[in-house]
């Protein structure tokens, strides 16, 4: 909870200097890669269980594909949230996006 809206903070600090489509594209990547190191690191780490390329090893396809396409949906939904905030501002699209993503999201 505590960095839930610090994206949403950084993007309306930046939208002065730096266009929304840079922003949100140089955002995507760098979620990417930071899941990256941290699967690699903190996934690997300690001599119990298996480790992060053991499970993506042993993972099935239809999982994978759910998992990915599962990101995409999270992925264009932000995208949305974003735009939202670009448009009508943070007091306004913030809560009400998440308003309803904490109501009807399962």
């Amino acid at each position: 909870m505590l960095c839930w809206g610090s994206w949403a903070n950084t993007q309306k600090l930046s939208s002065q200097k730096w266009p929304f489509q840079l922003f949100y594209w140089n955002y995507s990547f760098g979620i990417l890669l930071i899941t990256l190191i941290f699967g690699l690191t903190l996934g690997s780490n300690g001599d119990v269980g298996r480790s992060f390329i053991d499970d993506q090893s042993q993972a099935e396809l239809f999982y994978m594909r759910s998992a990915f396409i599962g990101g995409v949906v999270f992925n264009f939904a932000n995208l949305l949230l974003v735009i939202a905030i670009e448009i009508s501002g943070m007091a306004i699209a913030f809560p009400i996006g998440i308003g309803i993503a904490l109501v009807l999201g399962e």
